[in-house]
């Protein structure tokens, strides 16, 4: 699993690129079935869990999370940041 390897910033970039490729997976799913977009996804783990959540033009936000973390909170403190960066882009 991604978070287990090589030194800190490396396991970022990888948590960051895996959970990407997956929000691009469920984007494709999702319109494939008509359902409507992906705006969010959240996986928990044993050691934490990943917050990702969709931007204009393919991008997205990572927020990672220790295990007891608030996921709500979480969401809440990336509105702003997400509202930023989707003005930019």
């Amino acid at each position: 699993m991604a978070l287990e390897s090589g030194a800190r910033e490396e396991r970022h970039r990888l948590v960051a690129a895996y959970h990407g490729i997956a929000l691009g997976a469920a984007q494709r799913a999702s319109a494939r079935h008509g359902r409507g977009a992906v705006r969010e996804i959240l996986t928990r783990y044993e050691r934490g869990q990943v917050l990702l959540q969709a931007l204009k033009d393919g991008y997205y936000l990572v927020l990672l999370l220790g295990p007891g973390a608030n996921p709500a909170l979480g969401r809440h403190r990336l509105g702003p940041a997400r509202v930023r960066m989707n003005q930019e882009l």
